[in-house]
């Protein structure tokens, strides 16, 4: 299997979850966990990022809705979570993994890049929404199209529309640049229908990617697509890890059209299971497994011979 590079700091954990219905916060720590146990030695870790500064959320958020959940006024409980300081500070560090590896995908476009993260697609800019804070989506995409001039898209595999993009544009003009019109894609239907959806706009998303468009990808595989899920129901296991198969050998045929890797970034969002939570944690491990073991397996003469063609 390829190294999967992972931006994970403890500081982008709330442990302070006891309250709520959502674990999400918590989540990081719990996958991490469970892959250290396991012996994978396929994640290599970077804890060194920075986290995002205040003034960084504005980029996708109102002032007034970003100074009430850090002063714990206002709409400040609007995600549906139990406020803490712990909560505001790691934050920060959520967006700030999302940032760090997708800035490390574009410079090193051979490493398959890991940030576990979720908790961010249904923001809006002036409140929270369904266990989701901020638009980590929104900011580090913005960032990043100011830093490198390069466009993204979101490949959200949650069991639940991904708003929070298709909610700032109009918020944030420079977002049209960052994640263009139709890059935020959310299959529809159940198993069979839902892949067939899923492969559909993957070869509408290659097409941009080919003429230019699209540069990078971000693939968030959330467990509550599975139809065991306390909140979701799309896939069954069989076609819930497909979906991962079928994203993977997508990325080698994209990377072996284009004559160099495809800068990807993978990621969790979301999943319930009141009853098994190590049944979520067991789904995104297995997703993630699939991705590492897949791609990057283009044989780099197909690389070469495609680029000079």
């Amino acid at each position: 299997m390829n190294k999967i590079k992972t931006f994970y700091t403890p500081k982008q954990v709330c442990t302070k979850m006891s309250s709520s219905f959502s674990k999400s916060p918590h989540k990081p720590m719990l996958l991490m966990k469970k892959i250290k146990d396991g012996g994978y030695e396929n994640f290599d870790i970077v804890d060194d990022f920075k986290p995002i500064k205040k003034s960084d959320f504005y980029i996708a958020h109102t002032k007034e809705y970003v100074n009430n959940v850090y002063n714990k006024t206002g709409n400040y409980n609007s995600n549906g979570l139990p406020w803490s300081k712990e909560l505001v500070n790691s934050l920060t560090y959520t967006t700030g993994s999302l940032l760090a590896a997708k800035r490390h995908a574009i410079q090193n476009p051979g490493e398959l890049c890991f940030a576990p993260i979720s908790g961010m697609h249904h923001a809006r800019p002036d409140s929270g929404v369904g266990f989701c804070t901020f638009s980590g989506q929104v900011i580090s995409a913005i960032k990043i199209y100011k830093e490198f001039g390069l466009s993204g898209a979101y490949l959200d595999l949650d069991g639940h529309f991904g708003n929070s993009i298709e909610d700032s544009y109009e918020f944030n003009p420079l977002l049209e640049k960052a994640i263009p019109r139709g890059c935020n894609i959310n299959p529809r239907g159940h198993n069979i229908s839902y892949l067939e959806d899923f492969k559909s706009k993957l070869n509408d998303l290659e097409n941009m990617i080919l003429n230019d468009k699209v540069h990078y990808v971000v693939f968030a595989h959330g467990a509550d697509s599975h139809d065991e899920d306390d909140l979701g129901g799309q896939l069954n296991t069989e076609c819930w890890i497909k979906a991962a198969e079928i994203f993977s050998n997508w990325v080698n045929t994209v990377s072996a059209k284009l004559g160099k890797p495809l800068p990807v970034v993978l990621c969790l969002f979301g999943g319930y299971r009141r009853d098994d939570y190590n049944f979520v944690l067991d789904l995104h491990l297995e997703s993630l497994l699939t991705c590492s073991k897949t791609i990057g397996s283009v044989p780099e003469t197909t690389l070469l011979l495609n680029k000079q063609n």
